[in-house]
């Protein structure tokens, strides 16, 4: 049941990053344009965003060890979601009207000024939704020998809902949600998330005295 559970975790979050990757791209081609740049853009900054997230959920699951400390993470990631498009306009336009009027804007900044608009909206979400599968395998993880088949698992789950919020943000959300709502939708996700890792670490207590010795350390901490 707990590796469904977090699975299920890492699902909503993958779901989450691709929405935010996809649409995304929409939002910033109002300021920036549908070029290649500002694809290329989006994709280079959610996947350093993922490669940190990585790093700091592995981290962070060796020091914690308890899913209530994604709580607020997740809900700042999430309440910054809802907001995006009042929060970030202004930043946005700042980025663009920068440059002198009525003269052509260098190639480079053609290039690095989706990095720097894709970076202030949505390094943050997606850094924050990158935590949960290394933290999901150290919760998930109750015997050391199946490490192994379990982190497969709960990656292949966030890799399935990345898949899922490809196609659903590309063939459903679009076709009859605003972007301004679809956000919001993102945000609601993501606060539900925050709000189900504590009810994960109140499920895991009064599961206590089933677990493995070699997950009970988890529950000390």
């Amino acid at each position: 049941m707990l590796k469904v559970v977090t699975g299920a975790f890492v699902f909503c979050g993958g779901f989450a990053v691709m929405v935010l990757e996809i649409i995304g791209t929409l939002f910033l081609a109002k300021e920036f344009g549908g070029s290649f740049y500002v694809w290329v853009s989006q994709i280079g900054v959610i996947l350093i965003a993922l490669a940190c997230g990585y790093a700091a959920g592995g981290a962070f699951a060796d020091r914690f060890r308890r899913a209530r400390v994604l709580a607020l993470p997740l809900a700042l990631a999430g309440l910054f979601t809802m907001f995006i498009p009042g929060i970030t306009g202004p930043l946005l336009e700042k980025i663009v009207l920068r440059h002198p009027a009525g003269q052509d804007i260098p190639m480079l900044w053609l290039k690095l000024d989706p990095v720097l608009g894709s970076a202030v909206v949505f390094f943050l979400p997606c850094f924050v939704l990158a935590i949960l599968p290394p933290y999901m395998v150290r919760i998930a993880a109750r015997r050391l020998d199946r490490v192994g088949s379990v982190s497969g698992f709960i990656y292949a789950a966030s890799t399935v809902g990345s898949i899922a919020g490809v196609f659903v943000s590309g063939y459903i959300f679009i076709d009859y949600l605003t972007v301004t709502q679809i956000f919001r939708a993102t945000g609601i996700l993501t606060l539900v998330l925050a709000a189900a890792s504590l009810g994960l670490d109140a499920w895991l207590g009064a599961n206590s005295g089933s677990t493995p010795a070699e997950i009970k350390p988890l529950l000390k901490h």
